[in-house]
């Protein structure tokens, strides 16, 4: 529990409300309850503070609510609401416990300094962990793989033999590193799988979501560049090449041998095919279906994928397709119409011109 005068002393904000107002917890505007505080980034979303239940308001220098709640005014809201969540909810402080004598470790593996290694996890033969890592409960690191300085490895991930993790980077839960890639020769018989003989190289500061999944190379590195942040549920199959500080959001999917440049950016569900490359700056949106190369700095959306002005227009005219085919359907109505009555004006002049004839041979 804290005060609001002891979070805006936190923040050096300055304080408008009750400064002996306890607060249990902090959350977002659409989220809070009475004894929470939250925050405010624009005025754009006062509509949401008014109806919101929250107990204080973390809000810009300048900004006045417009219904009767406490606030703190400060110059950056983010950082300041950062600061007091991480005060009130302090982040779990895990201390260094050694290698635990309920984990695996070969006699053939190598540990570095301050190494942690949790109940449950397997270290296999010749394995080398570098300075200050954590390697958390039921973790699998199989043969050969080499793992850098101050890297954490959270619960059942599992690496592959001969995987390489550069420093400062993190695994997330239930990811696999290294696995064979999809790849096989079918005939009459079946399908037979490919020989899979390489590995996967991560760089420095890489962060690999949850549950994700990078494929060993054919033969070489599937390779993940420095500063890359992979999202939950991602996928990078075998050959790939990815760039540094790529930004590969949840469920993104990329097929066997393509490449990114640096600084690539892909939405949620962005799929990539086989053998292509994708320049330095590129921006996918959400669920874009990439079946082409893409030139550096282009900012693709839609499947397929085109430049999003072009996305736009097309799901503007799809969006009108109901009305357009009404349109159709009596414009088509209208003309069959026109056509009858020009058919039966036809016939009627046809049989006029056919009956003159018989007049005037009756008259002569």
């Amino acid at each position: 529990m804290k005060t609001l005068g002891e979070l805006a002393t936190l923040v050096n904000g300055t304080l408008s409300g009750d400064p002996d107002l306890e607060l249990l917890g902090a959350g977002t505007l659409r989220s809070c309850t009475s004894t929470e505080i939250t925050f405010l980034t624009s005025a754009r979303l006062t509509d949401q503070l008014n109806q919101s239940d929250a107990g204080a308001c973390v809000v810009p220098i300048g900004f006045t609510p417009p219904k009767q709640i406490p606030t703190i005014a400060v110059e950056d809201v983010e950082a300041a609401f950062i600061s007091i969540v991480r005060e009130i909810y302090p982040p779990v402080n895990r201390p260094r416990i050694g290698a635990s004598s309920k984990a695996f470790i070969s006699a053939s593996a190598q540990l570095g300094k301050n190494v942690s290694v949790y109940p449950g996890a397997y270290i296999g033969d010749h394995v080398v962990i570098g300075d200050n890592c954590t390697i958390y409960p039921n973790v699998c690191i199989l043969e050969d793989c080499r793992i850098g300085n101050q890297v954490q490895i959270f619960p059942n991930s599992t690496l592959y033999e001969k995987t390489v993790v550069g420093d400062n980077s993190i695994i997330h839960a239930g990811t696999v590193l290294g696995c064979n890639g999809f790849g096989y020769e079918s005939d009459v018989t079946g399908h037979q799988p490919k020989e899979q003989l390489g590995f996967v190289e991560v760089g420095t500061d890489v962060e690999i979501g949850a549950n994700s999944c990078i494929d060993r190379g054919t033969f070489g590195a599937t390779r993940v560049g420095d500063g890359s942040k992979l999202d939950n549920m991602v996928q990078v199959a075998h050959n790939c090449q990815i760039g540094e500080h790529n930004i590969l959001c949840s469920q993104v999917g990329i097929a066997g041998s393509s490449n990114t440049g640096r600084f690539v950016v892909m939405g949620g569900q962005t799929g990539i095919g086989d053998h292509l490359d994708i320049g330095d700056r590129v921006q996918l949106g959400a669920k874009t279906g990439v079946k082409q190369s893409i030139a550096p700095g282009e900012t693709m959306l839609g499947l397929p994928a085109m430049p999003v002005r072009r996305t736009m227009q097309v799901w503007a005219v799809t969006a009108k397709l109901p009305e357009l085919r009404s349109e159709i359907k009596r414009l088509v109505r209208t003309i069959d119409a026109m056509q009858a009555e020009q058919q039966k004006q036809h016939q009627t002049v046809e049989i006029a011109s056919a009956t003159v004839p018989t007049k005037v041979q009756n008259v002569a």
